[in-house]
C-alpha cells in the first residue's frame, strides 16, 4: 500500500539507471520469489496480490509494474487499484499477507521504505484481525484491475 519500498534494492537501482529486463528480475532460477510462486501455484495454490497506489504513479510503482510481468508468468495473480478508489474501504495501516484465512503477516517499513529496523514483520492468528484483513483484501481485489489491463498514467 506504499508508493515506495526498499530504495536500496539493487534491482530497483538498476531499473532507475535504465536497465530493463534483467535476468535477475525475470528468471525463476535467479529470483527466489519467482521460483516459489511457480512451485506453489504449480501445486494448485492460488496466490493473489493487490497493489494500492497513488496516481500518477511514483517511480517505485512504475518499477514494480515493470517487473510484475515475471510474477504473473510464475503464476501469481496481481491486480492494481488507484488509491483514490479506496477512500470508502477500511484498510489496515500496514502491508499484509493473508494465508489460508488463518494467518496474517503484517510487514513493517520505515518512513523511507526500508524494512523496519525494529522488526519487519508481525504475525497473528487472531480471528478478528484475520477476518478484518481478509475482508479488506477482498474489497480491494473486487475493484482492482488485473495486471495485464492496468495502464500506468
Amino acid at each position: 500500500m506504499r508508493d515506495g519500498y526498499m530504495p536500496s534494492d539493487p534491482s530497483y537501482q538498476a531499473w532507475q539507471a535504465g536497465e530493463r529486463n534483467r535476468v535477475e528480475d525475470n528468471d525463476p532460477t535467479a529470483r527466489t520469489w519467482l521460483r516459489l510462486m511457480a512451485e506453489v501455484t504449480g501445486r494448485g495454490v492460488r496466490v493473489r496480490r493487490a497493489r494500492v497506489c497513488s496516481v500518477p504513479e511514483a517511480d517505485y510503482i512504475r518499477y514494480e509494474h515493470h517487473v510484475t510481468d515475471a510474477n504473473v508468468r510464475a503464476g501469481e495473480e496481481v491486480r492494481w487499484l488507484p488509491r483514490r478508489q479506496v477512500s470508502d474501504l477500511a484498510l489496515p495501516g500496514n502491508d499484509f499477507w493473508v494465508f489460508d484465512d488463518r494467518l496474517v503477516v503484517f510487514l513493517h517499513f520505515s518512513g523511507d521504505g526500508e524494512l523496519s529496523p525494529h522488526g519487519d514483520e508481525e504475525r497473528t492468528t487472531d480471528p478478528a484481525l484475520v477476518g478484518m484483513c481478509s475482508s479488506a483484501f477482498e474489497a480491494v481485489w473486487k475493484r482492482a484491475v488485473p495486471h495485464g489491463e492496468y495502464e500506468l498514467s
